[in-house]
């Protein structure tokens, strides 16, 4: 009974005397231990999940081979002997027959099955702590350990890499998103932080992947499906290697000299012309087509890039990407793009507003012009006559006349409002020749305030603390059917417009997405200028170095230098796999190109193996630094885990 009430209370299990029976072996006063206890003797043999349990010792192999057969059928499950152990007694005679005939494992008592020791003889306290070692946690929470938990790690980042590794290269396919919200929204993109920063994840080291991504897309604006490729092919590589007992810690020490190694070997093979105006410009030319060529702009990639370079030139050297609006007009072709020189603000000059306004004095605000009316929440106001609301109305009027003249007094000729501009003062603005611009978006006024140097004001009691804005001129424009304001001469000279037209607002969100990305990565490469050539030749350059430091590495770093090396060549691999060409061929003609000074990669529009040189094809170094150790830093952190623990969802208290 001792045995029982501690099994139960370390097990958290109670056990129903009325379902349970008791099998005697030996001489035992039975009678005793049954009153005792209050169990039921059991009979042999009896049957467990429908499989008979044998009275007699198990004569030969082939009675084993009945029973797994019988459990097999009922179960409707596979018993794997390679997998598998069998335990004897200590005077089994038949032995060495059932191992040989069976070709399974000799197991030895105890042994742990589940965390938990299975034991031999009279069961005790210490037997019974690993159960009650499971109850740490509440109910709902659970724990992973070990391989198991980097297993889980390992295949939730792998996946993650592999939904988006089809996106890669000039010759990459497109996803479509689709919002399960309200309006069921879609989006059709082949980039690769938005299609991650969409997706609803359980898998902690798959959102450490989405999470890097992220922050390739913020930092340097390209390389964001790169970025998780390389971390899925370095931990699909880690996971093998895992597998033959090479310890993660020895692992990521590899990988630590192998990245080391491999920014280095870039190093020395970077261009950098900033000191040639003329050759600079042509670099960012072929880095913006370069970078275009995996997106939508790719047939009009010359067109884009030279547009994404003008703006950035603009910039001299800012990374500010505020100054350069991009404003998407549905209708044209995407040829039909262009770059404007100024702020183009995408609403309409009011009826009996002036069209045309010259040496623009500019007060941008964001104050509540709606006040004739009574806006307190749930008052009411009686009156005994009609006169008395009348007075209500023109006090009202007072107040919002006195409000108009505030502003006026400011000495503009143009006011921008981020709220509405209700009839009365629209009025009062256009009697007085200012231009009135109502609801502007909170996005256009302040780069609006930007551009044009002034500041966003809400109150207009002291006109010497209200910085205006100034611009040369402001006209009403047409694009394709709509009419917006345009602001050119403005204050921050470097301002421009970029103005996408195309078949369908998804195609121009998608525009605007691969626009964005050339911007971020030109206004990056402005400031460190160091070229790569493109095409995997930086893969390439890089394996070739990391492989002689595996040859000359001891040990068994050296297995993880190799498996770094191998994931640099698969990113290659898998561009060439998705335009449809035979990776391993044209990755093998590469490694006979590559020798010393040898620009070789490989050219999907051609399906060979081209010069980088003179296809024009380079990228920024700072985006390959980043995608390199971005990708080793995750791999390395995923490769550290040993133990997922998932906690109980907090529940509210009910309250009465």
């Amino acid at each position: 009974m001792d045995y029982l009430a501690d099994f139960g209370a370390k097990l958290g299990l109670h056990m129903n005397v009325l379902k349970s029976n008791s099998f005697m072996a030996g001489d035992h006063d039975v009678e005793t231990i049954l009153s005792s206890t209050q169990l039921s003797r059991g009979t042999m043999p009896f049957q467990y999940l429908d499989i008979p349990l044998a009275v007699e010792r198990l004569k030969n192999a082939r009675t084993i081979l009945n029973v797994l057969a019988q459990y097999e059928e009922l179960s409707n499950q596979y018993v794997n002997c390679d997998k598998s152990t069998i335990y004897f007694d200590k005077h089994d005679i038949h032995k060495r027959e059932i191992l040989c005939r069976l070709a399974i494992t000799d197991g030895q008592l105890s042994f742990m099955y589940l965390r938990v020791s299975l034991f031999v003889g009279v069961p005790r306290k210490s037997h019974l702590e690993p159960i009650a070692d499971q109850r740490l946690f509440k109910d709902e929470a659970t724990e992973e350990k070990g391989e198991r938990a980097r297993m889980a790690s390992f295949v939730g980042a792998v996946a993650i890499a592999d939904l988006v590794k089809t996106t890669l290269g000039p010759k990459g396919m497109d996803k479509i998103l689709q919002s399960t919200g309200r309006g069921h929204s879609v989006t059709v993109t082949n980039d690769g932080a938005t299609i991650l920063k969409s997706l609803h994840i359980d898998n902690p080291a798959a959102k450490v992947l989405v999470d890097i991504s992220k922050v390739q897309d913020d930092e340097v604006g390209d390389g964001t499906t790169s970025v998780v490729v390389l971390a899925g092919e370095l931990l699909r590589e880690a996971e093998k290697l895992v597998h033959t007992k090479i310890h993660p810690m020895t692992i990521i020490s590899g990988y630590r000299m192998a990245a080391e190694c491999a920014r280095n070997a870039l190093l020395e093979k970077v261009v950098d012309n900033k000191l040639d105006a003329e050759k600079f410009k042509t670099d960012l030319m072929k880095i913006a087509m370069t970078t275009l060529s995996s997106k939508i702009l790719s047939q009009d990639k010359e067109h884009f890039a030279k547009l994404a370079v003008d703006a950035v030139m603009r910039l001299k050297g800012s990374t500010n990407l505020e100054s350069i609006q991009i404003i998407k007009k549905p209708g044209g072709s995407l040829k039909d793009s262009f770059l404007d020189e100024g702020f183009i603000l995408d609403k309409k000059i009011g009826v009996g507003q002036p069209k045309r306004i010259e040496n623009a004095k500019i007060l941008v605000a964001n104050t509540a012009m709606d006040t004739d009316k009574v806006k307190i929440y749930g008052a009411r106001v009686r009156v005994d006559s009609m006169a008395k609301v009348a007075e209500i109305e023109v006090a009202e009027k007072e107040k919002m006349r006195e409000k108009v003249q505030k502003i006026i007094n400011h000495g503009i000729n143009c006011f921008v409002n981020r709220q509405l501009i209700y009839n009365f003062p629209e009025e009062l603005f256009a009697d007085a020749g200012i231009l009135a611009i109502e609801h502007a978006d909170f996005d256009g006024i302040e780069r609006l305030a930007l551009v044009t140097g002034g500041e966003i004001a809400s109150t207009f009691d002291n006109p010497e603390s209200v910085k205006l804005g100034h611009c040369k001129l402001i006209e009403e424009i047409m694009i394709g059917e709509d009419k917006l304001i345009h602001f050119s001469g403005v204050e921050m000279g470097q301002a421009c417009t970029i103005v996408l037209r195309g078949a369908s607002p998804h195609m121009l969100d998608e525009a605007e997405r691969s626009l964005h990305d050339a911007l971020c990565v030109l206004s990056q490469t402005v400031n460190d200028s160091r070229v790569l050539f493109g095409g995997g030749w930086p893969e390439m350059v890089m394996a070739k170095a990391v492989d002689e430091l595996a040859r000359k590495t001891p040990g068994k770093k050296s297995h993880a230098i190799e498996a770094f090396s191998r994931a640099l060549v698969a990113i290659p691999t898998i561009i060439a796999d998705n335009a449809g060409l035979d990776s391993a061929e044209l990755v093998a003609q590469r490694a006979e190109h590559h020798k010393e000074g040898s620009t070789a990669g490989i050219d999907v529009i051609s399906g060979s193996v081209g010069d980088m040189a003179e296809l024009g094809i380079s990228e920024a170094f700072k985006v390959k630094n980043a995608v390199l150790l971005s990708a080793t830093e995750a791999a390395e952190m995923i490769l550290r885990v040993d133990e997922i623990i998932t906690c109980a969802p907090r529940r509210r208290e009910d309250r009465m």
